[in-house]
């Protein structure tokens, strides 16, 4: 059994002597992980850090063996942003919500190019945080746990929309909020249109990860074993305390 495809580093750790057991996004295999043969030498070791794009063959006897990669760098991506620590935290933040949320060897073939764009955006300098929102609302997305913003859950209104319900992760306005708004998770600007001009978007960026980081704790964590989210996602989200 083997495939040939490109791919993102998620996480290595190492194996035995001089190995090391990756784990790789990509879209055609999902996530997958195999053995690197002298994966923590000198020549490989810099290679494989989290967010790296690599060309992997991966090769087993059967189908349901680890296996065994071979890798060629692409493009790192944490090596272009290592100077600017709130960008790494993303990048850190994607690749440990991936190795935590999604299924072994299931095909993604929305979320492999929305990680992929992502790490581009963030490696050529741009406006980033909608698009990071944008990508962790397509992870709930794809992991059954949509969130619905588009008009509110009690009038039916696609205006005034400004927080969240915590249950159904529906939108709500304020005025059918009401005495229950306190309650409610604020619905960022970013996170409902990822090109919407915000007057403060470290604000904006603090209250959309508080709302999907809602949904990855208390929604689909319990779903995946009542895990804790990866110190990365909290790492991440300590950046960007949202606003009170």
């Amino acid at each position: 059994m083997d495939w040939t495809s490109e791919g993102l580093l998620l996480q290595a750790r190492p194996h035995g002597e001089s190995a090391a057991i990756v784990t790789a996004l990509t879209a055609e295999h999902g996530v997958h992980a195999g053995v690197v043969r002298g994966g923590t030498g000198r020549r490989l070791a810099p290679v494989l850090q989290p967010g790296a794009l690599l060309h992997l063959n991966w090769r087993a006897r059967l189908h349901d063996h680890l296996g065994a990669f071979t890798v060629e760098p692409v493009r790192a991506f944490g090596v272009a942003i290592m100077g600017d620590a709130e960008r790494l935290s993303a990048l850190s933040s994607a690749c440990a919500l991936l190795a935590f949320a999604l299924p072994d060897r299931e095909p993604q073939p929305r979320l492999y190019p929305a990680t992929l764009a992502l790490f581009e955006r963030l490696a050529e300098g741009g406006d980033w945080y909608g698009v990071y929102l944008a990508w962790e609302r397509l992870l709930l997305e794809e992991t059954g746990f949509g969130l619905d913003l588009s008009r509110c859950a009690v009038s039916g209104a696609r205006e005034g929309l400004e927080f969240v319900s915590p249950r159904t992760g529906r939108a709500v306005t304020r005025a059918a909020a009401g005495s229950y708004a306190a309650r409610l998770l604020p619905l960022s600007a970013l996170l409902a249109d990822p090109q919407a001009a915000a007057a403060d978007p470290r604000a904006e960026m603090g209250a959309g990860l508080e709302t999907t980081g809602h949904f990855l704790a208390r929604v689909l964590a319990p779903a995946l074993g009542d895990r804790p989210l990866p110190e990365a996602r909290a790492r991440l989200a300590g950046r960007f305390p949202p606003p009170r």
